[in-house]
């Protein structure tokens, strides 16, 4: 087994990744926080929220994402209807189980009216937990929706400084986004590298490897990401004749990582995807000189991932950013993998694969939940997938 410059083995650090994941009572969130009586945790729903932000104030950005398929829900079925997706439903139960009553507050982003109403009922429920909705710009010219996005900016910034007892500088902001900027780079090379060399870096692994950024301290999250890198380059994995694929409309509710483990086993490389956009959703360094909020704001304006909860108000260019996807990771394919329900996502797939259609990019599509627990079906449809690309690749 390969070990990293420091002596990690690709075994351990996976096996540490696993188990944040599988545990949804937070330990190491609880244990950090409980180590200094002036820390404070702030939990965030996905896509995107300022991490930056949360960590200048010195607390811990945690990232909640439902529970997952180990979650019972039992409580969270009864604020929402059956229609609903389940990730608001498995998040109450989070909640009112008391999986995540040390967190002091909560930041609900800009993804659907779903989620905005998960903001009021979570300050009905918890009064004493600090919320807010957090809304982005639907202008992305700077002096109207960079305006407005600054001063959205600048709201979360006095509150989380009211929050700890003092503001937050400038210099502490630009110390924090000089740290996230180190950490997305490390992401952005974790993703080369696997589009490279994915029987090294199986999506299953990086994936793991990517969730434990939602629970960890970002430094030391960036020097896991350090560490696995430098062991999966040490080892040589066998190499199977497997399609490569793009796996797209997994940017909110977590599909089950044996759905992502399927997929390959079925015979696809997954080379790009929409995962966990949180990790890696501004796509340059946001620059570190100047005022901090003005730069977060322009590039999140200008240099940041599509998905189908972002606005884009270029119409030519809906869809493209898939394209380009597949061009850069050289893939063959696109699967299109959509939580039931999941407004957003079902919403835009049409258009995307007519995009993809007219690129001549080959493609399938599925729906999934959160607690899928039968992956047979999917598996052969990836498989049956994959022999179609080779058999007319070839052809």
């Amino acid at each position: 087994m390969a070990t990293s410059l420091n002596g990690s083995k690709t075994s351990d650090i996976v096996a540490r990744a696993q188990a944040l994941f599988d545990d949804l009572s937070f330990t190491s969130a609880r244990q950090w926080k409980a180590a200094d009586p002036s820390r404070k945790v702030v939990g965030y729903l996905p896509i995107y929220v300022p991490r930056e932000i949360i960590h200048a104030a010195g607390f811990l950005p945690l990232g909640i994402v439902g529970g997952g398929d180990q979650l019972e829900v039992i409580h969270g079925d009864a604020y929402y209807q059956s229609y609903i997706c389940r990730i608001p439903r498995s998040t109450i139960e989070l909640g009112v189980s008391g999986r995540i009553d040390f967190v002091d507050g909560m930041l609900f982003p800009s993804i659907c009216d779903v989620i905005r109403n998960l903001s009021g009922m979570w300050k009905m429920m918890f009064p004493n937990v600090y919320v807010r909705y957090f809304d982005v710009p639907q202008n992305y010219r700077d002096d109207i929706g960079g305006s407005y996005y600054v001063n959205e900016l600048a709201e979360l910034m006095h509150d989380l400084g009211k929050l700890r007892g003092k503001p937050i500088t400038d210099d502490e902001l630009r110390n924090s986004i000089a740290i996230y900027n180190e950490n997305r780079r490390l992401v952005r090379e974790l993703y080369e590298f696997r589009a490279e060399r994915p029987w090294q870096a199986p999506a299953a692994e990086a994936y793991l490897v990517l969730r434990a950024g939602l629970v960890l301290q970002v430094e030391e999250h960036s020097a896991m990401i350090r560490d696995y890198l430098a062991a999966v380059r040490n080892e040589e994995r066998p190499r199977r004749d497997n399609c490569r694929v793009v796996l797209t409309g997994v940017f909110c509710e977590q599909p089950p990582l044996n759905l992502i483990k399927s997929i390959e086993l079925a015979g696809c490389y997954v080379v790009d995807d929409d995962l966990l956009l949180v990790t890696r959703w501004l796509t340059a360094d946001v620059p570190t000189e100047g005022k901090p909020l003005e730069n977060l704001a322009r590039t999140f304006l200008h240099q940041s991932e599509s998905t189908a909860a972002k606005y884009e108000p270029d119409l030519k260019e809906k869809g493209q950013h898939l394209v380009r996807a597949v061009r850069r990771s050289r893939a063959e394919g696109v699967i299109f993998a959509c939580p039931s329900f999941c407004d957003p996502a079902l919403l835009e797939r049409p258009m995307l694969q007519h995009v993809l259609k007219d690129a001549e990019i080959p493609y399938i599509a599925f729906k999934y939940a959160e607690n899928s627990g039968q992956m047979q079906p999917i598996r052969e449809q990836a498989g049956t997938f994959a022999d179609s690309i080779k058999l007319w690749s070839g052809a």
